[in-house]
């Protein structure tokens, strides 16, 4: 098989509007970590906020660009529509309790490729979900100090999904070059897997050629990050997208992870991410998230940056 393949959701990154309102969302009432408190490293007056697993480990990690005063998101092709969570067996109840408590918006019920999901949005407008594992995920850690019991907390991504105008270009470039499978169909989607497929390695793709065109916005998501094992091997993966007719970037490092975008054909941005170093690089993973982290070639305009910079609580 092709070692350059992908292996699953490296992380998922959205906008949102209050920091406040959206750092407390996703600790208290989903119980995650924040495992990184940055900036956009390329609007650095704008948060970059990391929520993950106790570690921050590849596949657990949803991150917010929060912008107060930014337009809602518009739904439609060309964009990632929704965030699917994993969570532990017989929690289901748990989970359907909590959110009914918390009044989350637009709470629902439904069956996807047989599985029970809960369905949601966040604050301000991002499609959320949550479904039961059918047995242990590996390489997730609990946090302790989590406000959910370490019996039901989230494991990390599950799926993601993908909203097309034209699934057949989309499809060729996951699967020729990325490595995705095709598993299933249920109604209009479309599921794929890759590396060794399960739980966080899932993608379901839709076509909506009746849709306009999708526009970034509060609530919806910037970026969907795929898995790669080394710089060596995203380089290698970088030159088949472009000789796919792709224009993807050079490889830029984000410090904790070296990154490639480029949009796919139906115009969703995409990243490939390598695993290393992680999180710990520059703090101690006791105390994660707690302090605000800069690149260091951002570490010489910290009193500006802070300045610009709302007050998080």
């Amino acid at each position: 098989m092709d070692n350059t393949f992908v292996h699953g959701i490296h992380h998922i990154t959205a906008f949102s509007g209050d920091v406040n309102e959206n750092l407390t969302f996703y600790t208290k009432t989903l119980g995650l970590r924040l495992v990184k408190k940055s900036v956009n490293q390329d609007a650095p007056d704008i948060y970059h906020l990391f929520f993950a697993d106790a570690n921050g480990s590849p596949g657990t990690d949803l991150t917010f660009f929060p912008f107060p005063n930014i337009s809602k998101n518009k739904d439609g092709y060309g964009l990632a529509s929704e965030v699917t969570f994993a969570i532990p067996q017989n929690s289901y109840a748990f989970w359907k309790s909590r959110l009914m408590e918390h009044d989350v918006d637009e709470f629902q019920e439904e069956m996807r490729f047989g599985e029970k999901v809960l369905s949601f949005r966040d604050p301000h407008g991002l499609r959320l979900a949550l479904t039961e594992l059918d047995g242990p995920k590996e390489d997730v850690v609990p946090w302790e100090k989590s406000t959910v019991p370490v019996e039901n907390q989230i494991r990390g991504f599950h799926t993601v999904r993908l909203k097309l105008h034209t699934l057949t270009p989309t499809v060729q470039l996951m699967t020729q070059l990325m490595g995705f499978r095709e598993v299933g169909t249920d109604g209009i989607w479309t599921r794929f897997e890759s590396g060794k497929g399960g739980s966080v390695t899932f993608a379901d793709l839709g076509s909506f050629p009746d849709e306009p065109k999708g526009r970034w916005g509060s609530g919806g998501i910037h970026h969907v990050a795929w898995r790669t094992k080394d710089r060596e091997l995203e380089a290698e993966l970088r030159k088949k997208v472009a000789a796919f007719g792709l224009q993807p970037s050079p490889i830029i490092d984000r410090f904790w992870f070296e990154s490639v975008y480029f949009q796919e054909p139906n115009g969703i941005l995409f990243e490939l991410a390598t695993d290393g170093p992680g999180f710990e690089r520059d703090e101690k993973l006791d105390h994660l998230g707690e302090e605000l982290i800069l690149p260091p070639w951002l570490e010489s305009k910290r009193e500006q940056i802070e300045a610009a910079l709302p007050k998080i609580h």
